[in-house]
């Protein structure tokens, strides 16, 4: 008997190593990882797309405007009860006694349970959950439940709690936490000496909060056995099941997450949290569906906001405008948490420089990530500081920022956008129109990083009946995935839109990375371009015989058809060439198809009512670059989107904590401001395409970084008023006016 040859293995293709990022609960972290070195087809250049750099509209905007679109909030499961939390009513305290008894007596009342911690170090944080057949019962059994609280010393402002005599927020540290210092401190009082002008000043900016429409939860379909489905409002389909599972005692493989639509993240949702962790223990202990979804005022008070600031900058510049030193002290404000913000002089070139970076504890709910972590923070403030050192040495503002930017397409971006506000027509002198509707323009510039990862698995499926279908497990925040993963596949065969179905949202399907940080786009579009080109070419082979047998890459899709050598038969026709059980093909990820790095500038045009303190948004440009836009139309959203959340930060949001009590006193949209339809002003949108990298790089956190420091810059020129605390509300401008020392004149 003849011995069988062994099969000659494929040679292993060459590796290389990149760093890429990966977000955890929201924050982006770089890490290396190893890559194939060589490539396949690429996007190919920006202006030769058919459906991609197009606006699109959006594929579930139907559903979504119709309320077809199923929401976790929208669930109902038959014998779903329904979850309540109950909150610590004390800035600081310890839970000495829970009585539950007459609760647990209520008509209704399925399940109590008392939250995993006895000390509680902010107003709002969790004590117990219940479980009833109606949210009206839940809600009753929570004020039912007797709580005994030792109450502690607390400490709710961060100019209180940074003094030795501060009550300390955890016994066992110090409030004042230092983290980093960075550069030569000496060098940069030396340099100082070399200036010809200097500027000193603090900035403050102050906790907001996501505003997510739906509110954070989970529905938890557990029944006893060995299985679980959850529903979860979630910005990472596959944050769920590992904690899930632990909480429910089951394997991990046995926990299903699905996610079809949410409401709104903004960094704020990963993995379960405190809400889900009590969703999965009500639903293990009475083996029936649990439904807890936070009500606005919880959303408030236990679900996390974005990281205040404290930061005193000083800064020396020569008549040039050459910027010759900076110093920098940084406080991270994040309640119980360790906050975040960006390092200074953030992008500038400013000679010789220091920083310290410290995080300083109140007894506030732990901050946590929100679109750009730390980024709008540093950028307020240096673009308050550079924009005063223009002003000091009488420079435009714009050119003395090119004069300390190396990076050129900050210049053109600048040029742009100056041109589009109509910069010419800025106040030479700030504050110098007359009369008392007093007109200013701003500017600053932003930067993110925007770079995809290695985590998205995406499988297309041909059909013999030329049905197509691209299945990831991947969540749409709202921010168009679904629409971009569509149109990849479609414009790769050559099809519409319409011809093909998307499946998402479920941690049955390939895995994918958690929505964070910019990198969704830049790491699942480059699996689901891989997934559609292996897919051609896999029909291209099937088809050849149809067409004069020519090499696969020679066969074009285009139109609805498919053609070669002078031949073209139908979609339909060469789709029914496959086998009965169709095609489907494996997409991983090419970092040849994404790219990291983004830049962004902003202008703002304000007019100010020195008679009332009154600020009127008039025009906001921003200008934006991203590689490949997926989506002209969603890529201006999310412009436009980034714009009005500075201009909430900058003129209308915060938590107002009252320091006695130790609670948020605005803790619902009724008096926590958000910008509204009369608040917003003219946006104009702009895609750089003068970017012609051919590759996808995630925009969305870099929209919201500079029109901050614009609009702040904005209310300078239109006033003389040089603010620096957030947000800049009527009282501030006519304290300013009277020459409070709350606010300092430029």
């Amino acid at each position: 008997m003849q011995q069988q040859q062994p099969q000659p293995q494929p040679s292993p293709k060459p590796k290389k190593k990149i760093r890429v990022p990966r977000v955890v609960n929201g924050v982006e972290q770089m890490v290396e990882i190893e890559v194939d070195e060589d490539t396949g087809p690429g996007w190919g250049p920006n202006d030769k797309h058919t459906l991609l750099n197009h606006k699109i509209t959006r594929v579930d905007g139907p559903k979504k405007v119709t309320g077809m679109a199923l929401y976790t909030y929208d669930m109902r499961l038959p014998g779903m009860l329904y979850g309540r939390i109950l909150r610590c009513p004390h800035g600081h305290a310890r839970v000495t006694k829970l009585d539950t008894e007459a609760a647990s007596k209520l008509p209704g009342v399925k399940a109590i349970i008392q939250g995993p911690l006895t000390e509680l170090r902010f107003a709002g944080a969790p004590v117990a959950a219940v479980a009833a057949t109606t949210p009206e019962i839940a809600g009753d059994a929570l004020r039912a439940i007797k709580v005994t609280y030792e109450v502690l010393p607390h400490v709710v402002h961060a100019t209180d709690a940074i003094r030795p005599d501060a009550p300390k927020v955890v016994a066992e540290e110090n409030n004042l936490q230092e983290k980093a210092k960075n550069g030569d401190l000496q060098k940069a009082e030396t340099a100082f000496a070399t200036a010809d002008a200097i500027v000193e000043g603090e900035y403050f900016s102050q906790r907001v909060h996501h505003a997510c429409l739906e509110t954070h939860g989970m529905v938890v379909d557990y029944r006893g056995g060995d299985s679980a489905s959850i529903y979860a409002s979630t910005q990472g389909t596959f944050t769920i099941p590992g904690d899930a599972a632990k909480e429910l005692g089951l394997e991990q493989s046995k926990v299903i997450a699905s996610v079809e639509h949410m409401g709104g993240g903004f960094g704020s949702k990963f993995g379960i949290g405190i809400e889900g962790m009590f969703a999965c223990r009500l639903s293990k202990q009475t083996k029936s569906p649990v439904k807890l979804m936070l009500t606005r005022y919880d959303e408030f008070v236990m679900a996390g906001n974005r990281s205040g600031s404290w930061q005193k900058l000083k800064a020396g510049v020569k008549n040039d405008g050459t910027i010759v030193a900076l110093t920098a002290r940084q406080y991270r404000l994040g309640g119980i948490g360790q906050g975040s913000q960006a390092g200074q002089p953030y992008i500038y070139r400013m000679g010789d420089t220091y920083r310290e970076v410290y995080a300083l504890h109140t007894n506030e709910d732990s901050s946590i990530a929100m679109r750009a972590p730390g980024h709008p923070q540093a950028s307020f403030a240096i673009e308050s500081l550079v924009d005063e050192l223009a002003y000091k040495i009488k420079m435009d503002p714009v050119a003395f920022r090119k004069k300390n930017l190396r990076d050129e397409v900050y210049h053109r971006q600048l040029d742009r956008g100056a041109k589009e506000i109509g910069w010419s027509r800025r106040n030479p002198v700030a504050g110098g129109n007359p009369g008392p509707l007093k007109r200013g323009m701003g500017c600053a510039v932003g930067t993110w990083g925007g770079g995809g990862n290695n985590q998205c698995k995406v499988d297309v499926t041909i059909l013999q009946d030329g049905a197509v279908y691209v299945a990831v497990g991947t969540q749409d925040l709202g921010t168009g995935t679904r629409t971009y993963t569509r149109a990849i596949v479609a414009e790769e065969l050559g099809i519409g839109m319409n011809d093909v179905e998307e499946h998402i949202g479920n941690s049955k399907l390939g895995a994918a990375n958690p929505s964070g940080g910019s990198t969704t786009a830049p790491s699942l579009s480059p699996s689901v371009k891989d997934a559609a080109i292996k897919a051609r070419m896999m029909m291209a082979e099937r088809v050849a015989p149809l067409l004069g047998n020519p090499k696969p890459e020679e066969v074009v899709f285009s139109g609805g058809n498919v053609s070669a050598n002078g031949r073209s038969i139908t979609w339909k026709q060469a789709a029914a060439a496959l086998p009965a059980a169709g095609i489907t093909s494996h997409g991983v990820w090419r970092a040849d198809l994404q790219a990291r790095g983004v830049h962004g500038v902003s202008f703002a045009e304000v007019e100010v009512d020195i008679e009332t303190g009154f600020i009127r948004p008039i025009k906001m440009v921003h200008i934006q670059d991203g590689g490949l836009p997926l989506n002209r139309l969603t890529m201006e959203s999310q412009i436009n989107g980034g714009m009005i959340q500075s201009l909430g930060m900058a003129f209308y949001e915060g938590r107002v904590m009252d320091a006695q009590l130790g609670m948020q006193l605005n803790p619902g949209f009724g008096d926590y401001k958000l910008p509204g339809s009369l608040e917003m002003p003219e946006m104009v949108p702009i895609i750089d395409d003068d970017d012609k990298r051919e590759a996808v790089i995630g925009i969305a956190e870099g929209c919201i970084i500079p029109p901050l420091g614009a609009l702040v810059n904005a209310v300078f020129n239109a006033t003389g008023l040089r603010i620096r605390d957030l947000p800049i509300t009527p009282d501030k401008i006519l304290m300013g006016l009277m020459n409070t020392t709350v606010i300092s004149r430029g």
